[in-house]
């Protein structure tokens, strides 16, 4: 998988997180992530970054049940389908549970701010709107 210079400009955090599976055993499977400022980037085979998950920030709902223990720090991604995809990392490196919260926090806030400037932009095309706003200002 090839990356545009535009793709790798945005990427803010890359490297392994443990995942566990989603199967009976629910194993720790170690992956390689590409964190980005729209999207989580999952992939399985570190050397070749093919047959990729990848999660976008509109999809997840919060981060969620931080926990600490003496080697790992463990948290749960919950999806706005509320399914919850659980990770855990090293605790001694800087935490992907901070960074993926504080991605998900900024796009939020660009998405408000988007759609505020798109309801802005309607009401003004709208001369009748700007006149009724008018007559009821004090």
């Amino acid at each position: 998988m090839k990356m545009s210079a535009a793709e790798i400009s945005q990427v803010l955090k890359e490297g392994e997180l443990e995942k566990r599976s989603d199967n009976l055993l629910q194993f720790w499977k170690r992956k390689t992530c590409v964190l980005t400022t729209d999207s989580l980037n999952i992939y399985a085979d570190t050397q070749k970054r093919s047959k990729g998950k990848e999660l976008k920030l509109q999809s997840i709902k919060k981060v969620d049940c931080v926990e600490r223990t003496g080697k790992f720090v463990y948290f749960t991604i919950v999806t706005t389908d509320d399914k919850e995809i659980d990770f855990r990392c090293s605790g001694e490196e800087n935490c992907w549970n901070a960074v993926i919260t504080m991605a998900l926090i900024d796009f939020q806030n660009r998405k408000a701010i988007q759609d505020f400037k798109t309801r802005q932009d309607h009401e003004s095309a709208s001369p009748g709107q700007q006149e009724r706003r008018m007559a009821r200002a004090p």
